[in-house]
């Protein structure tokens, strides 16, 4: 037996509680008894907050409502036997009160999901139609997050309206969700405007990432991994495209894991990614995260209470910041991006696209999206002459062995600049996809060679530029 808050326990369902474990894909919990128990939880955990006039923080929280629910299923298990019905075991008592702290306090159901290594993705779509994309890429079936669609919808509107910091609405009004979840991981939700409530939580695997590492996985060779290092340390700013899921949020944490730990660095982000504020490895960190805001539009065309990306940049120049790195760019945040980018600081961001030159196309079409005063021509001279480098990624899943293995790997690196009247830029490919899909040297501008004063290896480089076919 152990103690929680000087309440004997044993010492299984302390540790169950206390430390975040691997939930078997194939695990059944009873949800009925586990919603039953979670309402009298709640109740009493409301109670004791209401008592203590609002002085419990979120971990005092934790700590009671752990007490409570250990309570709750030593009394549910006295009830069973005293009705001469089996006990529970105990590790379906374990199961049961994790179940029930998770519905009070973390992702309820959809928590044995998040928590399990194997999963990748999880693609909802109604309550009961529930897809599992492991890391290896493989699909698998994986259980109902709710009773039903309006209950699903209904826990979703309560985790985006808990946030102590940066609450989310989610209604009829406000029918879609982007929302950063503890661990990691990033939640994208839409209702209302779908035939049933859809969910996609993408997890974030590889967080304390180097670009050694990424070499060591065969994302990329060495002297690929040279030339982004040098890229960085130079300063040089840097698109990173691919598709979904193909690990740009991964590449870019390698790519700030090159600038020094004492540089300032603040974080542009519309839901926390990258969280490099909690990875430790830089001193300082200014991250900032985007509001959406509420209610009507005023005559300013903004919600109340809504902060932007562009907002934060420009308050950001007060910082004092070595680099400003701008997370994901999907439509207008595109010029916080080139914001960053005119500062000289060596910013980095990622985007959507099929290759590298598309992704020119692709930040030209988010910059027209600010209005009809954004031409193409304006749009073109601004990434022309603010990004340098664009670096894409593949990905591509194979069955080797009767087995889905999924593969991403650095497929393209080319130098942007300002050219040709007809596109507006010139681009070069530093590096072009291999026989295997793996970017090799192709052709170096000269103006990088200066690269190898801060650690790009040329001489590899132009070694393996000889011997291409």
């Amino acid at each position: 037996m152990g103690e929680l808050n000087g309440v004997s326990r044993p010492v299984g369902t302390v540790a169950h509680l206390t430390a975040v474990g691997t939930t078997s894909l194939g695990s059944t919990v009873d949800w009925s008894l586990v919603s039953a128990l979670r309402a009298q939880a709640s109740e009493q955990l409301s109670q004791a907050v209401a008592a203590d006039r609002g002085r419990l923080n979120k971990i005092a929280q934790e700590e009671l409502g752990r007490t409570i629910v250990l309570d709750l299923i030593e009394g549910t298990v006295s009830d069973r036997v005293n009705a001469g019905m089996t006990t529970l075991p105990g590790s379906e008592q374990d199961a049961l009160a994790r179940a029930v702290f998770d519905s009070l306090f973390r992702l309820g159901r959809l928590q044995p999901l998040v928590d399990d290594d194997r999963v990748e993705n999880i693609i909802i779509t109604g309550h009961d139609n529930v897809l599992l994309e492991l890391v290896d890429g493989s699909l698998v079936d994986g259980p109902p997050v709710a009773d039903s669609d309006e209950e699903l919808i209904d826990f979703l509107v309560f985790i985006a309206s808990r946030s102590e910091v940066n609450a989310r609405g989610f209604s009829e009004a406000q029918p879609r969700l982007h929302l950063r979840l503890d661990g990691g991981s990033r939640l994208a939700a839409a209702a209302w405007v779908t035939p049933r409530p859809s969910v996609v939580i993408r997890r974030h695997r590889l967080m304390e990432i180097t670009l050694d590492d990424l070499v060591t996985r065969q994302m990329l060779t060495p002297v690929a991994a040279s030339f982004l290092r040098a890229a960085v340390r130079a300063r040089k700013s840097i698109v990173v495209s691919g598709s979904q899921g193909a690990g740009k949020t991964t590449l870019v944490r390698a790519l700030c894991a090159e600038i020094d730990p004492l540089e300032a660095i603040g974080t542009f982000e519309t839901e926390y990614e990258l969280h490099l504020h909690e990875l430790g490895r830089h001193r300082i960190v200014h991250p900032w995260e985007a509001r959406p805001g509420s209610g009507e539009r005023g005559v300013d065309g903004r919600m109340a209470g809504e902060f932007t990306l562009d907002d934060a940049l420009v308050d950001s120049f007060r910082f004092n910041l070595a680099r400003q790195i701008v997370g994901e760019v999907r439509g207008k945040e595109v010029w916080a991006m080139i914001k960053a980018m005119e500062s000289g600081t060596g910013s980095i961001s990622t985007t959507h696209a099929s290759d590298a030159v598309a992704a020119i196309r692709k930040l030209v079409t988010c910059a027209m999206e600010a209005g009809p005063h954004v031409t193409h021509g304006l749009a073109t001279s601004k990434l022309a002459s603010t990004v340098d480098v664009i670096v894409h990624l593949d990905m591509r899943t194979l069955t080797e062995g009767g087995r889905p293995t999924r593969r991403r790997r650095v497929a393209e690196i080319i130098a942007l600049d300002p050219g040709e009247r007809e596109t507006g830029y010139a681009t070069t490919h530093v590096f072009s996809p291999g026989p295997d899909g793996t970017a090799v040297p192709s052709v170096l501008p000269d103006a990088y060679r200066a690269l190898t004063g801060y650690g790009f290896d040329l001489n590899t480089y132009l070694a393996q530029q000889e011997v291409r076919p």
